[in-house]
């Protein structure tokens, strides 16, 4: 299948980030903006209460869902935005660690923040995307 998403990667900035610096889509992508996929079960109830891996794991398994519903999978996505609601760098990393495995050779250009608190519950993670695709 025919990706619209290219990562570029810069040989002039520092190669310990795990992503791509930045990415381009052609004018023809549609693009998808998709809203935070949080942890949250079909119920509505929040997934893993104190787990930041495993908050994380569900909120990439919903983002997953919302992709495909929108006719796009994780290697059309063209940028992230992961969110962590703690100021610890150690639970900043878990939960990266979880969406970077996830993502595997695709590593979209992506910003990971520590955040006051979130939306529902309990939620401790939260992951924004854009995705590009070419419709046949």
């Amino acid at each position: 299948m025919v990706r619209a998403v290219t990562l570029i990667r810069s040989a002039s900035l520092s190669d310990v980030a795990e992503y791509a610096y930045a990415a381009t889509a052609p004018a023809e992508a549609r693009l998808i903006f998709l809203a935070g996929a949080c942890p949250l079960n079909p119920d509505g109830s929040t997934a893993a209460v104190g787990d930041y891996a495993g908050q994380a794991a569900k909120a990439v398994e919903n983002l997953r869902t919302a992709l495909a519903d929108a006719g796009a999978a994780l290697p059309d996505v063209i940028s992230t935005r992961v969110l962590v609601a703690s100021a610890s760098r150690r639970d900043l990393v878990t939960a990266w660690q979880v969406v970077r495995d996830a993502f595997g050779d695709h590593d979209v250009p992506s910003t990971l923040l520590g955040v006051t608190v979130l939306g529902y519950p309990d939620q401790l993670v939260e992951i924004e995307a854009v995705a590009a695709v070419l419709d046949a």
